[in-house]
């Protein structure tokens, strides 16, 4: 059997044996390693995981992890939600509107959808299940908009695959992202909508608005964090590493100070359970070190990149293929295991057709974002239904449902890449080619 196979073969296997993905990518790292290189190639493990891990944009995911974490305890999601349904008022189908808009400007804070969806449907879920909506639409609801922080800036998806795509500007990435992730969000609203209405829920005359200023002031800060972000960048006074930081010193005092929620003992708790996740998040990219520098040496990723080009010519056949095989990879793995196993293998396509970088990124970022609410692992789905108390089988029709309202933004996008490009372009960033 050839080295491809084995080392492949050995990856798979290992993940259909429940090995964690970190572990598996590493076993067949060394199996490629052993069965088509010299042994004593293994000596260059230790150097080959440092150098995955020892890169100055990686410094910004355990911060934007940290940052997440620090907004979703320190009561902005319920700000936000009062503010929101201050603005929309009481009407058919209104706390829809309102957990969409939250998700979209929650993602502008954490870059993370699993901790949108906990800090959304903590707040939410009751009011929705008050208003009459069935449990099952309202956490399938409020999973799909919060995939949506994989592609509102500060995305810690995009971070990293500028940092496995030579040449890409990470700044380009976030300002690509916006209006895609912003389209996401409205294909969500527009069944959530027509069935709100269709059944009747949320009688106008039962929900009470907040009042408009107070609503207002209390969600200020919490407003402003974004526009600190993106504005600091835009304006090129700090890099998208340095903007982590402002993010955590921002979301700190916001939390220490004008919100009141977060104590000392709180941020210690926060910055361990934010550890502990980077943690997790290293460890994976440090074995993938092994798995992709054992697949480049062997040729593994431009054999199988020939193999889907003998496929077919057409560069649109392929992109929906590529398409097709991330959404599978997108149910049962998480994202940066997603970009660090498959971005080796389609990067020779992309160079072969010419597809533009920042454009196909963001294909796969919508891509991985409807991955997260389709089972069977569905992590922001996951999410949900335990703080709904209720399984995940119940939601799987409705779903489906966001499920297709997602791919049609998502075949918007590729149908149209001005989408994308046209932000990055405006703001003067450097786009590649097309």
């Amino acid at each position: 059997m050839s080295p491809d196979l084995l080392m492949i073969g050995s990856f798979l296997l290992a993940l259909l044996l429940g090995v964690p993905v970190a572990i598996a990518l590493g076993v067949g790292g060394v199996v490629g390693i052993v069965a088509g290189l010299p042994p004593a190639m293994l000596g260059t493990f230790g150097t080959n995981t440092y150098n995955s891990v020892a890169k100055y944009p990686l410094i910004a995911i355990p911060l934007f992890i940290l940052t997440g974490l620090i907004f979703e305890r320190a009561g902005v999601a319920a700000s936000l939600v009062r503010f929101a349904q201050a603005i929309i008022g009481p009407r058919h189908g209104g706390l829809t509107v309102v957990a969409v808009l939250v998700c979209l400007i929650m993602g502008g804070m954490s870059g993370s959808g699993p901790a949108d969806a906990a800090a959304v449907a903590m707040v939410m879920l009751p009011s929705m299940k008050k208003a009459g909506y069935p449990q099952p639409f309202s956490a399938s609801l409020i999973a799909a908009s919060s995939s949506t922080a994989i592609l509102i800036p500060p995305s810690i998806a995009l971070i990293l695959y500028s940092i496995v795509v030579p040449g890409v500007d990470l700044r380009a990435l976030f300002a690509a992202g916006l209006f895609p992730g912003i389209l996401a969000g409205v294909s969500l609203l527009a069944p959530a909508l027509f069935f709100a209405r269709k059944y009747r829920w949320e009688d106008p005359e039962t929900v009470d608005r907040p009042e408009l200023w107070p609503s207002f002031k209390a969600a200020l800060p919490a407003l402003f964090a974004p526009v600190i972000i993106l504005g600091g960048l835009r304006s090129g006074l700090f890099t998208p590493t340095e903007a982590a930081v402002v993010a955590v010193t921002y979301g700190v005092l916001v939390g220490c100070l004008l919100y009141r929620n977060l104590g000392l003992k709180d941020l210690w708790n926060l910055m361990t359970e934010a550890a502990v996740t980077s943690g997790v998040v290293m460890f994976i990219i440090a074995l993938a070190g092994i798995f992709a520098w054992a697949g480049t040496t062997l040729g593994t990723f431009q054999h199988l990149a020939d193999a889907l080009l003998s496929l077919s010519e057409n560069g649109w056949v392929l992109l929906g293929l590529v398409m097709i095989l991330v959404l599978i990879a997108g149910m049962l793995l998480d994202a940066i295991s997603i970009y660090l196993i498959l971005i080796p293998i389609v990067l020779p396509l992309m160079n072969h057709f010419g597809w533009n970088p920042i454009w196909f990124g963001i294909l796969l970022a919508m891509n991985i974002a409807i991955g997260q609410f389709t089972p069977p692992v569905a992590v922001n789905l996951m999410v949900t239904t335990r703080i709904a108390n209720i399984r995940l089988e119940h939601t799987i029709g409705w779903s489906l449902v966001f499920i297709a309202a997602m791919a049609a933004s998502l075949l918007l996008v590729m149908l149209l890449p001005g989408i994308a490009l046209w932000l990055p372009e405006q703001l003067g960033y450097v786009v590649g080619s097309w």
